[in-house]
């Protein structure tokens, strides 16, 4: 008995946690300042700013030998369905904040030669203000957070920053604001970003990983006049569901269940083995679910498949709805979209950061999603068609969205502020944000810097919009325009 060791109380002056060996996963145990010779995330922030001035940011050099926004236009539609990149011209060209949606990779190139940090985070790749949106949980209420994740990676914070602040700019400009609201816009959604990173840093851990709840959000964004806008897209989002999309575009089959009707050029019926070869996947598909989702799908019995046209930068990709039943003839549909490499990819190594190998794309938008979301659907997934990488989600699962474009001059810098918070908080699942928030600090340096680049970036997005749309004036690219 004698030789039996129990834990006993740490001495005077001693810490009982110098007992536990460092175990890989956790954090090694932080005993402040005085304890360690090694700097805290704080500090090395704040460190950042010698060798990357915050002032920095507002900077603007586009590289030689950039393309231009016909030929980075055609060069992101390689490998897509050719007959709908009309579609996809025709959207991009409705107008400058449009056509900055479909553009995420020509931004990337031009974001290369920018002042970049070195810190890393999972970043949406194309944090453009319309890629935000309410959609339902598990329990059936709404969240808002980032939808969009097809170019999703791990890279520089500050390229989602600027993104989305330019955006802001643009949608200002589209909604008639003048210049004063639309750089306030981007400096008010840059200082969001700023303050909410610093809220997160000093919150406990647990705490900020679940950190403002959407019932908050407002509030802590002091994003009132957007309280009538979200009620009433909150409601509009209730009633956007499987149902209700089925409805419209199913018919009775004369053998009984449903089948979808064609509504070109959205919506087609496809040949039965692609039909088939879709729905085959699914098997695939729901190996990558948690164990706990299988008897849910279990009692779906599949009966259509059809081909969808989706967003303005996924435009060409292939994607297809697929109807399920239960056994009271209610429906779910599973969106099955294909998942091509990030445009960010090329541009990645150019800034430091080396590009992982990735085995299935489909896989990468799905983990990318779940770690910068604090709630995702519970049937995201990924399978493999015919050689293809594909994600799978809900389709129309309760989702809405404000169109920043139409918001009034009050309402844009609210929802320019929401959105940066928003975007803080999905950085701050991967990033530690007492180091980002250390970099940017508690003045507004880099408020002014963003918004200084978001202006002039806005302005070099509606030269290359001018010039795709001479292009189709003049029959350079083909464009379906109202589609």
């Amino acid at each position: 008995m004698g030789e039996i060791r129990t834990a006993v109380p740490a001495q005077r002056g001693t810490c009982g946690s110098g007992r536990i060996p460092v175990v890989p996963g956790f954090a090694v145990v932080d005993r402040g300042a005085a304890g360690s010779a090694e700097a805290s995330p704080k500090e090395r922030g704040k460190a950042l700013r010698g060798r990357v001035p915050r002032s920095s940011h507002g900077r603007l050099e586009l590289a030689a030998g950039r393309p231009d926004a016909v030929r980075a236009v055609e060069e992101s539609s390689r490998g897509r369905v050719a007959a709908l990149a009309p579609i996809r011209v025709g959207r991009m060209a409705a107008t400058p904040f449009a056509f900055l949606r479909g553009a995420a990779g020509l931004m990337a190139h031009d974001l290369a030669g920018t002042p970049v940090t070195g810190v890393g985070a999972q970043i949406c790749g194309d944090a453009h203000a319309a890629n935000f949106g309410l959609y339902g949980d598990a329990r059936g209420g709404l969240v808002i957070d980032l939808n969009d994740f097809d170019e999703t990676v791990v890279g520089p914070w500050e390229w989602d920053v600027k993104r989305l602040a330019t955006s802001l700019v643009l949608a200002g400009r589209e909604a008639g604001a003048d210049e004063d609201v639309c750089r306030a816009a981007a400096f008010g959604t840059v200082g969001a970003y700023r303050r909410t990173m610093r809220l997160l840093a000093r919150m406990p851990v647990l705490d900020a990983w679940n950190a403002i709840a959407d019932e908050e959000l407002v509030s802590h964004t002091d994003a009132r006049d957007l309280v009538g806008t979200l009620e009433r897209v909150s409601e509009k989002a209730r009633n956007n569901t499987s149902a209700r999309f089925a409805a419209k575009a199913t018919e009775e089959c004369p053998c009984g269940g449903r089948r979808f009707v064609d509504a070109p050029p959205v919506l087609r019926r496809v040949p039965d083995a692609e039909a088939a070869a879709v729905a085959a996947s699914l098997g695939a598909y729901t190996e990558t679910l948690p164990e706990d989702r299988l008897p849910l799908l279990a009692r779906y019995a599949i009966q259509d498949v059809a081909f969808r046209v989706v967003g303005t930068g996924s435009v060409g990709t292939r994607s297809y709805v697929v109807l399920l039943l239960d056994h009271r003839s209610e429906p779910l549909v599973l969106q099955v979209k294909e998942a091509r490499p990030s445009a960010l990819v090329p541009y990645l190594p150019r800034v430091g950061f080396p590009v992982a190998e990735v085995a299935h794309e489909g896989r990468r938008v799905v983990s990318g999603q779940k770690r910068m979301q604090v709630v995702s659907d519970s049937l995201l997934g990924w399978t493999t068609v015919e050689g293809r990488p594909y994600q799978v989600r809900q389709f129309r699962n309760r989702k809405g969205s404000v169109d920043p474009a139409a918001l009034s001059a009050d309402q844009i810098d609210d929802y320019g502020r929401m959105t940066g918070a928003l975007l803080a908080r999905a950085h701050a699942h991967s990033a530690d944000p007492r180091l980002i928030a250390g970099y940017c600090g508690k003045g507004d340096e880099l408020d002014e810097a963003v918004a200084r680049f978001a202006v002039a970036y806005a302005d070099r997005t509606e030269a290359d919009h001018a010039d795709l749309v001479a292009a189709v004036r003049s029959g350079r690219i083909a464009a379906e325009l109202g589609v």
